[in-house]
């Protein structure tokens, strides 16, 4: 039948049909927010915006309910990932994660929900996520519009954090705080995990790498077609190293997390080392996950190697 004509096949993310359909294959299920039973770790949905529909998940650990006088904690800024077309704050994968990573880092974590692609193509992704970063600063002076950031979260240290696009995000936000500034907000770093960046050129061993021929063309392939207006893989939003302003990155210092069976992991080591070429005066490391693939931590996430990182992405914020 005709309405089964493909107009683009992304599998296993997401198929669209010539009549205009979106088939997502995945990151469509919800986990509601929740009092979590085994880390007694709170969240909540709110909404930061109805026109464009932007939204959060709050997250605040077991201590802010324990410890008296009441601490401020870390705020942690999470973008998830999905190739800016699938999943949201409220998957499953994502729900379970950011909520052991509170209770293990002991922060309070906002989640933001953006609008994904190709309803909402890109840079609709980028604008609300800033529209998000400006909604979480409004309560900077303990005023805001929602009490748990107001009562628990310091907002003298910030951080970022994202995966795969979610990592892209957390870059380009940061990128963004350091040319713009953000108002009562001190960043204090990023944590990148298998990021998601290009490039025309190859780096590292993208040019033997038998994965980055097929691998490298569906990258490009999906790029331009979440964001139909771009330059191209070398725009600076997918390509940090074409940014004339990268040494201006708002924060002191960055993890970036790749791993080794990544496509994506040579732009991690690129990413880092170009970082360090370009005046930025902060400390960058990165890390790589032996024998793994890409968002290996969230399909296993007590694997010996996702324990690992977790580690030490909680020494990192702390």
């Amino acid at each position: 039948m005709s309405n089964e004509e493909l107009a683009y096949d992304f599998s296993p993310l997401l198929k669209v049909y010539k009549d205009g359909r979106v088939e997502r294959l995945k990151g469509t299920d919800i986990a509601p927010p929740s009092t979590d039973p085994k880390t007694g770790v709170q969240s909540k949905d709110v909404v930061i915006s109805q026109e464009p529909a932007i939204s959060a998940r709050l997250y605040i650990p077991k201590s802010t309910t324990t410890s008296s006088p009441q601490t401020k904690l870390p705020l942690l800024i999470y973008f998830h990932g999905g190739g800016f077309c699938i999943e949201s704050s409220s998957s499953p994968v994502y729900h379970n994660y950011v909520n052991a990573l509170v209770s293990e880092a002991n922060v309070v974590a906002v989640s933001v929900d953006y609008r994904l692609a190709p309803e909402h193509p890109l840079p609709a992704a980028y604008e609300d996520s800033w529209a998000a970063l400006k909604w979480v600063a409004s309560h900077s002076d303990g005023n805001g519009s929602e009490d748990w950031l107001n009562s628990f979260a310091d907002f003298q240290r910030v951080f970022f954090y994202g995966d795969s696009a979610g990592g892209n995000l957390a870059h380009n936000m940061a990128l963004k705080v350091g040319c713009e500034g953000l108002a009562g907000v001190n960043l204090i770093g990023i944590v990148l995990v298998h990021p998601y960046f290009w490039g025309t050129e190859p780096v590292g061993e993208e040019s033997t790498t038998p994965a980055a021929g097929p691998g490298g063309e569906f990258i490009s392939a999906l790029w331009r077609f979440t964001y139909p207006s771009t330059s191209g893989t070398d725009d600076p939003f997918f390509n940090p190293g074409k940014d004339s302003k990268l040494g201006e990155l708002g924060c002191e210092k960055v993890l970036v997390c790749v791993a080794e069976k990544d496509v994506l992991k040579d732009r991690g080591w690129h990413y880092g080392e170009t970082l360090k070429k370009r005046g930025w005066k902060g400390v960058v490391e990165v890390i790589e996950a032996k024998g793994e693939g890409h968002v290996f931590h969230l399909e296993d996430p007590t694997c010996d190697n996702a324990v690992a990182l977790e580690k030490k992405i909680v020494a990192f914020l702390n």
